[in-house]
């Protein structure tokens, strides 16, 4: 019983516990919704705050803006009022000026119709003078004519006949004194300016050989320059124009050619093979071959550089190389460039002191023996060959004639060609300067060379040993071993009746025939 009645106590408390859940869940929900519509209330009052001083805030700025914009624009307005006041002053005293102007022009021009009518009352009186001035002098002439029984017009061609013969008698003696005195001083003055110019240019003389030495490290060195049975020292020959002279003389092979270009070719290539150590036929033709070229290369550099130590400008590029070939000949034994530039020193100086052009003087100097370094072979002076070349490119009259002048195959049209002839002159005659034989020899031995080449299917002449053997090589396609035998013939036999010559001279006939192959 007791335990049904504490069961029943316990369903009690249980349905009351439940019943106070629900009735507390309930109130919570009334409280919890209250206080949710207080927090609304709370935020949309805070919004509503808020919004309101940005409202405020947003109007405040907006007033800001318009103040500052208003204050901008009053600015514009009133600098540009200030502007318009400016112009506005500005204009009215331009204004003031140009009607001030108005009036000065005015009175001016009212002063000129005063001055205007004043000079025509003193013309109409100078009219009047001039009329009467010219009846007193008809009056007076005639009355001289009546007394001197000669017209006005005789009487003034005599006047200007006394006058001529009076002027030309005091001229004459003017002319005479000043003709004695140059006369007197100028053999004086020319001295003076010779001996300055001389003194003032000195240069070295070098008379030029025909014979270069080219020294070896051991006497070794010469058996393998000859080769075998002498096969590399005749393709060398062969190859260079040039005699190979291999003899006792320790360390050393001369080599002899009139020609300057062809021994330094052959030193050159010699000297390359000899470092090198490779020397056979094939291989000298190739070294000789690029040896030219560098030797050409050269002869360019050597004229440029030449040109610009004299601030020569505007030369054309042929001249340029035919100064550089000046180096590698001789003029009497004189080497040719050095010639040349003591040429042109001396023009620049003698027509310095003459008050000449000395540009031109200094250009027509370095050029005028141009014509003795052709490429072919011109059967003219080399005076005239050189005023050809020079006008073929575009040098000015003046040079041309100074070159062609020198020697006096043309006439002197300027004063720079007798300072060129008197430079040219003073130059050759340094003591020691020139050698005639050697000149002759080389004359001899190119006239020898040129008899050859003359000959068709001649491809190379070389006279070599002094001009006592010319070698003659000649195309193996064009000329047959029978025709080689006749052509060696009609050349020695050419050089008897053309040509003086010392001993006798040894004509050698060179036809090879080559067949090369290649194994690949």
């Amino acid at each position: 019983m007791l335990i049904i009645t504490d069961a029943a106590c316990t369903g009690k408390i249980a349905v009351f516990s439940i019943s106070t859940f629900i009735a507390g869940s309930v109130v919570s929900y009334f409280l919890w919704n209250a206080a949710f519509k207080r927090k609304r209330t709370d935020i949309i009052a805070d919004a509503e705050s808020e919004a309101e001083v940005i409202k405020k805030d947003k109007i405040l700025q907006a007033k800001e803006k318009f103040l500052q914009l208003r204050s901008e624009h009053e600015k514009y307005i009133g600098e540009r009022n200030s502007r318009l006041i400016d112009a506005e002053s500005k204009f009215k005293q331009k204004d003031a000026i140009l009607s001030q102007k108005i009036e000065e022009n005015q009175r001016i021009r009212n002063d000129l119709d005063a001055i205007k009518e004043n000079l025509n009352v003193q013309i109409s009186l100078v009219d009047k003078k001039s009329e009467e001035l010219g009846k007193m002098h008809k009056q007076q002439v005639q009355q001289l004519e009546a007394i001197s029984g000669l017209s006005a017009e005789e009487a003034k061609n005599e006047l200007t006949e006394s006058l001529k013969e009076e002027s030309k008698s005091e001229a004459m003696s003017y002319i005479n004194e000043i003709m004695d005195e140059a006369k007197m001083t100028a053999s004086q003055d020319a001295k003076k300016i010779i001996i300055e110019t001389i003194q003032r240019i000195s240069s070295e003389t070098a008379i030029e050989n025909s014979v270069t030495v080219f020294n070896i490290e051991s006497d070794e060195i010469k058996g393998r320059i000859i080769g075998r049975e002498g096969r590399n020292i005749r393709a060398l020959e062969a190859a260079t124009g040039v005699e190979i002279v291999v003899d006792d003389t320790p360390e050393a092979i001369v080599l002899s050619s009139f020609d300057p270009i062809r021994r330094e070719v052959a030193r050159l290539a010699l000297h390359q093979l000899v470092t090198d150590g490779r020397i056979h036929p094939a291989r000298i033709e190739e070294i000789v071959t690029k040896t030219q070229k560098q030797v050409n290369e050269e002869i360019i550099e050597i004229g440029k550089r030449t040109v610009i130590d004299f601030g020569i400008h505007g030369l054309h590029s042929e001249l340029i190389r035919l100064i550089g070939k000046m180096k590698y000949r001789s003029s009497y034994g004189q080497n040719l460039l050095q010639h040349s530039r003591e040429v042109a020193n001396l023009c620049a100086v003698m027509a310095t002191e003459l008050g000449l052009n000395s540009k031109i003087a200094k250009r027509a100097g370095l050029l005028h023996d141009i014509g003795k370094v052709p490429d072919d072979d011109p059967e003219i002076p080399h005076a005239i060959h050189g005023m050809q070349l020079a006008e073929k490119y575009k040098e000015k009259p003046e040079v041309c004639n100074a070159i062609g002048a020198h020697h006096n195959e043309v006439e002197m049209t300027s004063l720079i060609s007798p300072v060129v002839q008197i430079c040219d002159a003073i130059s050759g005659a340094r003591p020691g300067a020139r050698r005639e034989v050697v000149e002759s020899y080389i004359k001899r031995l190119k006239d020898l060379e040129a008899l050859a080449l003359s000959y068709p299917g001649v491809l190379k002449t070389y006279a070599i040993q002094a001009g006592r053997e010319l070698r003659v090589i000649v195309g193996s396609e064009k000329i047959s071993d029978e025709e080689a035998n006749n052509i060696s013939n009609e050349i020695a036999k050419k050089i008897q009746d053309e040509m003086t010559y010392p001993g006798q001279v040894k004509i050698t006939v060179i036809r090879e025939t080559r067949a090369v192959s290649y194994a690949k």
